[in-house]
């Protein structure tokens, strides 16, 4: 039986339970690390060595679509699948230009889980019932070319100190989180209001909570 290494990452400790439950009872799974967030799922991706990571979107400091597309980057090999309640294109579409090998509803059939996995780790793509495949093509078609005024027209970096900012923290606190100088933040800062076209803290919060960098508390 071919055994393979799983890593979770979602910042609601129940949540992490309940899915390492029904992961474990995968044949040839296991469960070598969980995280809380998305910046220390980075950190155990480089010393666990996971085949396949179960990401949540919603963490604090670094989403689990920065985290997808730095796994991507920077560790062939290792699978990234979505576990999320959003259902729409956009998140989708964020999702796969990330990076991701799948993306699951979390209201999903349980056996789902090991289906999405198996495919995950069999380098297809796999999708949720639910997310209509002709919508997601279609959606790719109209937004192929990224917006002046979306995430896309942004670098990882510039979405990193956004999310950073709409969280709440200090262009000192984003420095000393990132091990940036604060000259370096503001700079950051000072570029993706540009690009967005965003010149105050507030509209900037507010635009990264409709784009779902970060959840309404």
């Amino acid at each position: 039986m071919k055994t393979f290494r799983v890593l979770l990452a979602d910042d609601h400790a129940l949540v992490r339970a309940g899915i390492r439950e029904l992961v474990q009872k995968i044949p040839g799974a296991s469960v070598v690390a969980e995280a809380s967030n998305g910046r220390e799922a980075l950190e155990l991706v480089q010393h666990q060595n996971p085949d396949i990571v179960l990401l949540d979107i919603g963490m604090k400091e670094l989403n689990g679509l920065e985290v997808a597309e730095r796994i991507t980057r920077d560790h062939a090999g290792v699978r990234t699948l979505i576990l999320s309640m959003h259902a729409n294109e956009e998140y989708v579409l964020r999702a796969l230009r990330a990076g991701a090998s799948g993306y699951m509803l979390k209201d999903s059939a349980i056996t789902e889980l090991q289906l999405a996995i198996e495919a995950v780790l069999a380098s297809k793509t796999y999708l949720s019932p639910a997310i209509s495949r002709n919508v997601i093509d279609g959606y790719l078609n109209r937004t192929a070319a990224p917006r002046k005024n979306s995430l896309e027209s942004l670098t990882s970096r510039q979405r990193e100190i956004l999310q950073l900012i709409a969280e709440g923290n200090s262009t000192k606190e984003i420095a000393g989180l990132l091990n940036l100088s604060a000259k370096t933040v503001e700079t950051h800062r000072a570029q993706l209001m540009e690009r967005l076209d965003i010149y105050d803290i507030a509209s900037l919060v507010r635009f990264a909570i409709r784009e779902g960098l970060v959840q309404p508390e």
